[in-house]
């Protein structure tokens, strides 16, 4: 199979497709932390906006057009896939990999659950929002963070 210009394998493909996405989820996650840490030493609506609506606008995936919220549904979307859709043919390809695939559907749920408490954190979160709830939402972000980038280097490497 010619992937690129080059003879690839199909599951060489899907692992290359697999690193495209998961350096778009690192690198929205940057802006979208430091749109956070703005945020909380109080940086103006119509800043965080225009730097939002530049993220949606060079956003080669998604279009994140509500900072968090969307960045939120975009993972769920992207590990519902790979729960429902590529994992099931990554156990069939290769059976040895069940265990790694377990651990990395139960990081899916961990993950899950750190999104949950964004996406309410930035709900939360109005045009006159407090110090604790801006606060709040950096927290959130950071925690996700930790979690959501060692899961996908584990899942990176075992893959």
């Amino acid at each position: 199979m010619s992937v690129g210009g080059g003879d690839v394998t199909f599951g060489e493909a899907l692992v290359q497709e697999l690193l495209w996405v998961h350096d778009v989820i690192r690198r929205d996650l940057a802006i979208v932390r430091e749109l956070a840490a703005s945020v909380v030493e109080g940086a103006q609506p119509d800043s965080v906006r225009a730097q939002l609506a530049e993220l949606e606008a060079r956003g080669p995936l998604w279009q994140l057009k509500f900072g968090c919220l969307q960045y939120c549904r975009h993972v769920h979307g992207h590990h519902g896939f790979e729960d429902g859709g590529w994992f099931p043919g990554l156990r069939a390809a290769n059976p040895a990999l069940g265990p790694v695939v377990d651990r990395l559907e139960a990081e899916h749920r961990t993950v899950s659950d750190l999104l949950d408490a964004v996406e309410a954190a930035a709900a939360a979160l109005g045009a006159e929002g407090s110090g604790d709830t801006r606060e709040h939402l950096r927290a959130a972000l950071e925690e996700l963070a930790d979690v959501l980038l060692a899961h996908l280097a584990f899942e990176e490497e075992a893959i």
